[in-house]
């Protein structure tokens, strides 16, 4: 794949923050009148890397992504994406970036190819490089001898894959999504993921936001994000190192909610929270924890099916990441 060679100069040139890293965030802020969105944010995203923006509806994902696309001008700090200034260069930015918000956001009264033909001619695209695009779009979409379908009758994982394909169709070396694979089934998230690695190894620079857990062990950076702070960046392993301090367990018992009630009163315990049919209890490292859930239990009549000690898992790191967020707010410094 091609990578768009811009033709003005960046605000930042020939730096060595600028050929390794795609995105640089320095303190962003995003305020609505009282509200602060986005506090004092700050990362950085290398070249060619999958970095994961991952938290709650609300924690706000995209109204950073909307300030690095230069959709949205920051209230105070400073961000740059491809080495152009968001705020003082956001014509270039949105120039040399690819972006997929997080509604549909192709028109559903056009064809597929109606679609890539307005997308292409937004971008500057004609003739046979635009023939050309055209074809690798509806190739990679799956939507091959379905040209003239209107966008409205396409599946959810269809949908998105054209979109993903209009905003990509310039070839722009950085590639924003927000949330793309938001109310699709398993089958077509896992599709939509093996084509932004496809992206990732061909040099593009994907930065995606996503609440789903096991897309974010995927990425390489994750960055953990909760009321509008950064509460946490690394690589999936790393932030699990995080919780060396504890030891995780999974229990299987016959009254998961009176189990957790009983364990959270207990000064050994970290915290539980649901999994599935199943919980999770985080321990302070201590001797025969296991043991000590098991014996509480059976003294209150829950009969246990397993226990076991398990490896943690990236939302246990961001369950307890949270706790000790809301906890460092509330003035407790016992997590």
């Amino acid at each position: 794949m091609k990578l768009w060679a811009g033709k003005k100069e960046r605000q930042i040139n020939n730096t060595q923050s600028d050929l390794e890293y795609a995105v640089v965030a320095d303190r962003l802020t995003k305020k609505f009148g009282k509200f602060v969105a986005v506090d004092h944010v700050s990362f950085k995203v290398k070249r060619g890397e999958v970095f994961g923006f991952l938290g709650p509806n609300g924690a706000g994902k995209s109204t950073t992504i909307r300030m690095l696309c230069g959709i949205l001008l920051p209230t105070e700090g400073t961000a740059s994406v491809d080495g152009f200034d968001i705020a003082k260069q956001s014509d270039d930015v949105k120039a040399h970036i690819g972006y997929m918000s997080q509604r549909f956001s192709l028109y559903e009264d056009l064809s597929v190819e109606q679609n890539i033909n307005f997308y292409g001619g937004i971008y500057g695209l004609d003739g046979k490089h635009l023939e050309e695009r055209k074809r690798w779009a509806i190739e990679m979409a799956g939507l091959t001898g379905k040209e003239t379908m209107l966008a409205q009758a396409l599946s959810g994982g269809w949908r998105q894959r054209l979109a993903l394909g209009c905003s990509i169709l310039h070839e722009p070396p950085i590639l924003f999504l927000d949330e793309p694979t938001g109310g699709v089934d398993p089958v077509s998230r896992r599709n939509f993921w093996d084509l932004i690695y496809d992206l990732s190894h061909r040099g593009v620079t994907v930065f995606v936001t996503t609440h789903y857990m096991d897309e974010a062990e995927h990425c390489n950076t994750i960055g953990l994000i909760y009321n509008g702070k950064l509460i946490a960046a690394g690589s999936p392993t790393e932030l699990k190192h995080n919780l060396d301090r504890y030891s995780i367990f999974e229990v299987h018992c016959t009254q998961p909610v009176d189990a957790m009630e009983l364990l959270r009163g207990q000064p050994w315990i970290a915290e539980t929270s649901i999994f599935g049919s199943a919980f999770h209890v985080s321990t302070f490292n201590e001797p025969d924890t296991g043991k000590k859930i098991s014996q509480l239990l059976a003294k209150n009549k829950i009969q246990t099916e397993r226990i076991e000690k398990i490896i943690p898992s990236l939302e246990d790191v961001f369950i307890h990441m949270i706790a000790e967020e809301d906890a460092r707010k509330d003035g407790d410094i016992h997590l």
